[in-house]
């Protein structure tokens, strides 16, 4: 299996920075602690800070189901301060896009890679 790459967009809601940043901070300990696929996971603010750009790399399609089911809980925490779409990079597995049914997503399979 190949490596997937993901670039999720956070749009803000207003008034929810602070709860924003908390659950983020949740996010990050718990990938921290628990993933074992997980390659990056670098979280980038707006000036305005109004939106967040999550830039994710996986070993595979395994690796990036394991983390969404380790942020678990967290994730709906996430969704209830964010707007989210997403933009997949790779071949994720069928299993992979089945579990992300329903969400604002891209796929962009490899033309070239270095």
């Amino acid at each position: 299996m190949s490596e997937i790459q993901v670039t999720a967009s956070l749009k803000i809601h207003e008034g929810k920075l602070d709860e924003f940043k908390m659950v983020a901070a949740k996010c990050m300990n718990t990938v921290r602690e628990k993933d074992s696929g997980t390659l990056q996971y670098d979280w980038f603010l707006s000036k305005n800070h109004s939106e967040c750009h999550v830039i994710e790399r996986y070993k595979n399609s395994d690796a990036a189901l394991e983390h969404t089911g380790n942020l678990g809980e967290i994730l709906g925490e996430l969704l209830a301060v964010i707007d989210l779409s997403l933009i997949v990079y790779g071949e994720p597995s069928d299993k992979l896009k089945s579990a992300m049914e329903g969400l604002d997503i891209k796929y962009y399979s490899t033309l070239q890679k270095l």
